[in-house]
């Protein structure tokens, strides 16, 4: 069975769990938008659509597949790891950023097409293996997938030489996960950090009757704590405009082969993130979720 048609096969056997909404529809069609694969620095590789993001490290010992975008995103990764050259059988791990549907809803199926075993944090397990968001009935469901391994903080993933070393940086979600991989450009040692998510996004933060704050406080705190003490050369994250990808693609295509590099960009982000979770609880303070 060819390549495309395994992923069709597995698409539309899912597909019926995935109600959408139109103006939903409307969104995931501008996340879904085709992109080119490109060379971010080192042995970092862009392989995601136009709004998300998907990673590809590569060492000679074999591939890593950082998310899967939505489901509908899996043939474009995949189609985009062939353009760059490799093989959809060298991927030896794929991983999930965070159990929501534009980033783990493609990963079932390009499980099928590489033959890879997932891994996840716990916090985020339950969710992958139901294919939903526990507790969020107002996010799509995608494709279930069972993780083959569980990760916890510090915990390593090893391909060859490669070594991606998992933070637990919850909040987003339960089991948010984020990886830090230790490269060299031209003999330039990198830190890069693929960042998960550090906005809201609706979550409950308070509820009830008093109102009472919800676990994930707790978790977004700890997480802009434990980023406070982080180093990274290089900040990938999972919408393109987290990391305003589309400026520095256009420079690095201008010639600009460090277009990625910008140390001070995880600090300025994680206290833009960090103002903007206080804001959205004091709102929900004044107006706690029942």
């Amino acid at each position: 069975m060819s390549l495309f048609r395994t992923l069709a096969t597995a698409l539309a056997a899912l597909s019926l769990a995935a109600p959408v909404g139109a103006q939903d529809a409307a969104q995931r069609r501008l996340w879904n938008a085709p992109s080119a694969p490109f060379r971010i620095i080192g042995n970092v590789y862009y392989v995601g659509t136009a709004g998300l993001s998907a990673f590809l490290i590569a060492d000679p010992a074999g591939l890593v597949l950082i998310d899967g975008g939505l489901p509908e995103s899996a043939p474009q990764i995949a189609a985009n790891i062939r353009r760059l050259g490799f093989r959809l059988r060298d991927v030896r791990y794929l991983l999930n950023n965070h159990s929501h549907v534009d980033h783990a809803g493609g990963l079932a199926a390009l499980q099928a097409a590489t033959g890879a075993p997932l891994v996840s944090s716990a916090g985020d397990r339950a969710d992958l293996v139901a294919g939903r968001t526990i507790g969020r009935e107002d996010l799509d469901r995608f494709p279930p997938i069972r993780p083959a391994r569980t990760i916890g903080e510090g915990g390593t993933i090893r391909v060859g030489r490669t070594i991606l070393t998992a933070h637990l940086t919850p909040g987003h979600t339960d089991g948010a996960t984020s990886w830090t991989l230790r490269t060299q450009d031209k003999g330039r040692p990198m830190t890069i950090l693929f960042l998960s998510s550090l906005s809201v996004a609706g979550r409950p933060l308070v509820r009830g009757t008093p109102p009472r704050e919800t676990k994930a406080v707790a978790e977004f705190r700890s997480t802009f704590r434990r980023l406070a003490t982080m180093h990274a050369d290089v900040m990938l994250s999972y919408h393109a405009e987290q990391f305003d990808l589309p400026a520095k693609r256009r420079s690095l295509a201008a010639g600009n082969r460090l277009a990625f590099v910008d140390p001070g960009e995880l600090p300025r982000y994680v206290g833009a993130a960090r103002r903007a979770f206080e804001e959205e609880l004091a709102r929900q303070r004044r107006t706690p979720q029942s």
